[in-house]
This record gives structure tokens, sequence and C-alpha cells, in this order.
């Protein structure tokens, strides 16, 4: 019988399927937009949040869930288990860490009988979607919060995530890159590819390409070159451009040896600065050879 409950924020690129399937509590992230506040995936989409982007005079401005908000959510997740794992975005995106923590810290005033663990996952979006479901998996199969954790770190460890961009325009809007390169981009429409490191969470450009299939053919080198001949978990996460994140997916098994493989949506809360058109995949290479 599972005894540990996983909680995570909706920074994580999960399909609700595999959320509901496990049991998975995700804390949704708020957003700002003509006066008027949404939660993320309650009382609005990917894909709405995905269509105003382009006609937004200014970008919605995202909020991390409050104390409150996580003290509900692992209240939610204790009535039947003894046990949470929390798990959230890396902090070098977000805060969200520090309310996670005073959240857990209001619930264990009240329940002293609950073990609680706050793990910052050192990555973001399908990565750390996949640290999460590896967590759950664990959960679902009996481990205790200790093995949970470790089931978690060790996708961790091995986690990584490329991804472009179709545009800088969005970053440029939001004062994120400088006036010479918002110049250059005009010119020259460079896509940056871009890798979320292990453990550390740093996001960097490793690449440029000039065109999409560009950059996509990037992105399988990438992701052949860090599967290292082994079977693969992956995600596909795109902002707004389901159909090409499927036609990656389907070139991505034929050319990788895949053990399993999702498409989830890219997290609202990285997209909205990203903008529609990112495509990227997130992986780790399995232990156990491939069948």
């Amino acid at each position: 019988m599972k005894n540990v409950a996983i909680v995570t924020d909706s920074a994580v690129c999960l399909p609700r399927e595999l959320t509901k399937r496990y049991g998975i509590e995700v804390v949704p992230l708020r957003f700002s937009y003509r006066g008027r506040v949404y939660q993320d995936g309650i009382d609005i989409t990917p894909e709405e949040i995905y269509r105003i982007l382009p006609e937004a005079a200014e970008l919605p401005t995202t909020s991390s869930p409050s104390p409150g908000d996580y003290c509900e959510a692992l209240e939610r997740a204790t009535r039947e288990r003894s046990s949470v794992l929390l798990a959230t975005i890396s902090a070098k995106f977000s805060s969200m860490i520090e309310s996670a923590k005073v959240g857990t810290e209001l619930v264990k005033e009240k329940r002293r009988d609950v073990a609680i663990e706050v793990l910052d996952c050192g990555t973001a979006a399908g990565a750390q979607g996949l640290v999460v479901l590896a967590a759950a998996r664990a959960a679902d199969a009996g481990r205790n919060l200790a093995g949970v954790v470790e089931a978690a770190r060790d996708i961790m460890a091995r986690i990584t995530l490329v991804a472009y961009m179709d545009t800088l325009h969005y970053l440029i809007k939001g004062g994120r890159v400088p006036r010479a390169v918002a110049w250059a981009n005009t010119l020259i429409g460079i896509k940056p590819v871009f890798r979320i490191a292990r453990l550390s969470g740093e996001a960097r450009v490793i690449r440029i390409a000039r065109t999409r299939q560009g950059a996509i053919r990037q992105l399988l080198e990438l992701v052949k070159r860090g599967a290292g001949g082994k079977a693969i978990h992956a995600t596909v996460m795109h902002s707004g451009n389901l159909a090409e994140a499927q036609v990656l997916e389907q070139r991505l098994v034929t050319q990788v040896r895949c053990k399993e493989t999702y498409v989830s949506d890219f997290s609202p809360a990285m997209g909205i600065h990203s903008g529609p058109g990112v495509l990227g995949i997130a992986f780790y290479g399995d232990d156990e050879p491939a069948r």
C-alpha cells in the first residue's frame, strides 16, 4: 500500500492523466493579466496562455503559490498518508521552495505525526516532471519516504533538458535581453538552443540555429549524444505547437531507443518569457538494458 503522497507545483510538465493515475497533488501557480488573476490549469489552460501572448501589449506576470496554498495541498495529501514528498521547481527559476517550506512548517505544527520532505528538483518543466514521476512510481510501489526521495534524486542526477526558442521577441519584450541582441535577432532570426544543467538548474544557451528545422535537428543530435546508446525516458514539450511536438516525438522514437515518451505543454511559468513555438525534450537514460 502506498504510504507516501507526492505534492508538486504546476511548473511540472506532466500530462494530466499521469498526475491523476499516481494521485500527484499539483499546487497551481498564478498568472496576472489585464487586472485578473488566474490559477494555472484551473481557470486558465496553457493553450489559452499561449494564444493570448502574441496579442498582449504587456506580458502576463507569474506569482508563486503562497504558503497557504502549499499548506492546503499538504493537508489534503496527508488525510490518508503519513509521509509526503513536496518537490519544487529549481530555486534558480523561482522562490517557490521558500513558500513550500513555510507551508510545510504550518502543517507540521498541526500534524506532529506527519513526515514531510521538501526537495528542490534542481531543474524545471519536463525534467521536473520526470523526477516527480519517478518519485510517484516509487511511492506507488510501496517505498518509504527515504526510498521515494532516493528515487527522485537518482533521476535528478541523470536528467537533461534541451529546448529551443523560436524567437527572442518575448525575452526582449520582458526586458531580459539587451537591445543589441534584439537588433541582431531581428536581422538574422537566431533560434537559441539551451540546456538546463543537472542539479544546478542553470539554463545556458549551448547552440544557435538559423531555422526551426535546424534547431530540431540539433535537439535530436543532443538527445542521441546524451543517451549514449541507452534507452531513454522522455517528455517532449511544446508551447502552443502540439502538432510539431507530436512530429518531434515520432522522430525521436525512430532515432533513439525509447522506453517511454510523453508529450506535454511547456510550463507557462517559463513559456511566458520564451513565447509560443518552443520545442524541447527532457530525458534520462535507463540503467536497465532496453527490451
